[in-house]
């Protein structure tokens, strides 16, 4: 009885330990304490609570479509739209909207979780540590300018602590995610970490059993891979190996799919 007791509590604390390794690949600082449960003494039941990511609902007439089924939008019209955006909590504790950076006729876009501090103070996205490693990626790994992709975010604005976006703040945003796929309309998208790619295939995914394996948003081939913040904490051969290995992935399918090499900007 006693040893199998053992053996219970080491599956439990090998399955917690997973699930918080899961966590920091993500970047989670920090665990909030759960709401009180609807209906409990301490606080009344929320009208609605975002507890799972919604599914894809596109409405509008400016974009969020599907592919070719309206006029390509541009990124500036996207931009225009975004406005001095207020749709979400977000808005509250921000410097200023981080929208996206790089090539609007790109071949490969890539999209990461939320900005940061140094992108929240310099309004570009993957600017700090983790930006600099995305860069190296791009540049030494796939000989490709930064200048050369497009690089945006599922959410504009810099959530507290850096932790991940809530999944109402990532829905509230993502009509401007769409909107700049639209407008960019890439040959491959890369989603950098849980929450991107969880948003973009509309179901909770675990990165570590997802990363490489090809995907599809609307579309468009879908290869999600690790977040550089997650490979800068866990700097390892095998790590940098299967990054490198999904990036690689990733220009194949756009010279596959363009029948030359990425469109270069001028």
């Amino acid at each position: 009885m006693e040893g199998s007791l053992r053996r219970e509590a080491r599956e439990i604390l090998a399955a917690a330990g997973a699930w918080l390794a899961e966590l920091a690949e993500e970047g989670v600082e920090r665990i909030e304490a759960p709401a009180p449960a609807p209906g409990s003494a301490r606080e009344p039941a929320p009208a609605a609570a975002a507890a799972e990511i919604p599914p894809v609902e596109r409405t509008g007439d400016l974009f969020g479509a599907a592919p070719g089924a309206r006029p390509r939008p541009t990124l500036e019209a996207v931009r225009a739209e975004l406005g001095e955006c207020t749709r979400c909590r977000l808005h509250e504790g921000r410097t200023q909207i981080v929208f996206g950076d790089g090539n609007p006729d790109a071949d490969l876009l890539f999209v990461g979780e939320g900005p940061g501090e140094q992108e929240d103070l310099r309004g570009i996205p993957f600017c700090g540590r983790a930006g600099e490693l995305l860069t190296q990626m791009i540049e030494k790994g796939l000989g490709l300018a930064r200048r050369d992709v497009y690089i945006c975010n599922i959410v504009k604005c810099r959530p507290p602590q850096n932790r991940a976006p809530h999944a109402d703040e990532a829905f509230t945003c993502r009509p401007f995610l769409d909107g700049q796929i639209d407008a960019v309309r890439p040959k491959v998208i890369v989603a950098l970490g849980k929450p991107a790619a969880s948003l973009l295939l509309g179901r909770d995914v675990s990165i570590t059993r997802i990363r490489g394996v090809w995907h599809d948003y609307r579309g468009i081939p879908l290869m999600p891979t690790f977040h550089p913040a997650f490979v800068l904490r866990q700097y390892t051969p095998e790590v940098r190996r299967k990054v490198w290995d999904d990036l690689r992935a990733a220009l194949a399918r756009v010279r596959e799919r363009s029948g030359s090499e990425p469109q270069r900007s001028v």
